[in-house]
Formats: structure tokens, C-alpha cells, sequence
């Protein structure tokens, strides 16, 4: 069994794959402050103590955790194959930006699992602690892409800056038109951040110039697709499915 470990800001989401398949999967809080045998305890909790891995692959987008997770893997999975995704680890995935080393590891393993799934070219929208649009060739590159300020942290900072304005539940309201603060502020953040992806999608594939698929993944997903006329596929577990794509080609 291959688990494969995408460490974001805000989550870490796990994935138990037999083969091909994604047989469980589970996302944990992320905290930067964790040790190494913290990390460990809740890995073993999830998976029951009883799960045979394999293999594991990684990618992580915060560096304490990263180090912590180094040290968690060579102490509780030494004998198991390891796969962490950084500068230097085969992917597949040419990047043609100015500088390829600023690109998150996950962004590279979701232009390969979005070029697996969909071919190019293609626009995977992460709607996490960021919103990131990443844009892929019909040949698989990384050509670069958009990022813009998430959902969630969007709404913190303007209940922490607004005295009258408060947290609210990311909810469709009744309409666009919202009767009371709560509505409004559910109003500008699911059609407001609808229509902010959807206009950078559509200059995006205005200047790619073809038919373009537009995956979009993340926690927040599910919170905006139903309202945004540019996403053409969700698929929850495209970084798990990355994950599993560079696993194997390292152990080729």
C-alpha cells in the first residue's frame, strides 16, 4: 500500500492507495509546531496500526513540517520506499517559469496528475489557503499561472480589520442580494470568488488560444463549483493522485 502525504498551510491530507486505487483518505489540521513523534502517533492512529505501507510519497508546502516529517520517516518508516517531492526529484513536468525552484511541490504533482487525467491543455484551480491557478500545455509543461488570497483567510482578514463584520459559515445564501450582514458577507465570498476564477480562467484561455479543461481541487472546491461556468471537472483527490504518479516513476 502506497500512502502518499500532501502537506498545505492550512491541511495535510492523507491517501491509502492499493495500486491504482484510492482506498482511504483523511485531512488533519497542519500545525508547523509538531515533532516528529506527534506526526508519528497520528499517522499510526489513522491508519489503524494495522495498514502494511510500502511506500510513501510526499510533498509539502511548509518547511518545519517538512524537516519534522524527515526525521518522523527515517526514524518510524526506515525500511519503507520514500519519495519526497523537491528540487531534484523526477516528475516528468518541465517548468517554464523564470525560476523553477519557487514553484510549490504541489502545484508541479497536480500538472502531472491533471495532464494523467485530462490531458492539455489545462487549468488546475487548488481553491485552498490560496487560491492557485496553474496552467498546463498539451504537452504537460508547468507554463505558470495566477494565485490569489483563499476564501477562508479572505474572510479572517476582513472580520479581523472590520469591527461590525464576523466569521460566517461558507454557505450559498438565499441570493446575491443578501437581506443581513451574514448573507452578504456568504454573497461576495461564494459569487465573488466564483467570478474572480472565473475571469482569470477565461484570460487564460483566451491567451492559450484553444479548448482547455479547468479541474478544480482543494478543500474549498466544493464551496464555489456549483456557481463558477468555467470548471469543467472536480477531482477532490488530484494531489494524492500526483503523488502516486511520481512515486512510481522514482521507483522505475
Amino acid at each position: 500500500m502506497l500512502l502518499a502525504i500532501d502537506v498545505g498551510n492550512t491541511n495535510t491530507v492523507l491517501g491509502l492507495f492499493d495500486g491504482d486505487t484510492l482506498t482511504r483518505s483523511w485531512r488533519v489540521t497542519t500545525n508547523a509546531s509538531s515533532t516528529a513523534d506527534e506526526i508519528a502517533l497520528t499517522f499510526r492512529g489513522l491508519l489503524d496500526g494495522g495498514s502494511e505501507v510500502s511506500g510513501i510519497a510526499l510533498c509539502s508546502t511548509v518547511p518545519a513540517v517538512l524537516r519534522e516529517m524527515r526525521s518522523m520517516l527515517s526514524h518510524y518508516y526506515a525500511e519503507v520506499p520514500t519519495v519526497i517531492v523537491e528540487p531534484g526529484t523526477k516528475t516528468g513536468v518541465p517548468i517554464l517559469t523564470d525560476n523553477p525552484k519557487e514553484v510549490g511541490a504541489d502545484r508541479i504533482v497536480n500538472t502531472l496528475a491533471a495532464h494523467h487525467l485530462y490531458g492539455g491543455p489545462s487549468i488546475v484551480v487548488d481553491f485552498g489557503t490560496s487560491t492557485n491557478l496553474d496552467v498546463v500545455s498539451a504537452s504537460g509543461e508547468f507554463l505558470g499561472g495566477a494565485l490569489a488570497p483563499g476564501i477562508e483567510i479572505s474572510l479572517e482578514a476582513l472580520s479581523s480589520r472590520a469591527a461590525q463584520l464576523r466569521k460566517v459559515e461558507l454557505v450559498k445564501p438565499r441570493s446575491v442580494i443578501g437581506k443581513n450582514t451574514v448573507e452578504a458577507l456568504q454573497s461576495g465570498a461564494i459569487y465573488g470568488f466564483a467570478g474572480q476564477v472565473d475571469g482569470l480562467v477565461s484570460r487564460i484561455v483566451e491567451e492559450i488560444g484553444e479548448p482547455t479543461a479547468v479541474i478544480a481541487t482543494g478543500g474549498l472546491a466544493p464551496v464555489v463549483i456549483g456557481e463558477s461556468t468555467t470548471i469543467t471537472h472536480h477531482e477532490p483527490d488530484l494531489t494524492l493522485i500526483g503523488l502516486r504518479l511520481v512515486f512510481a516513476k522514482n521507483l522505475d
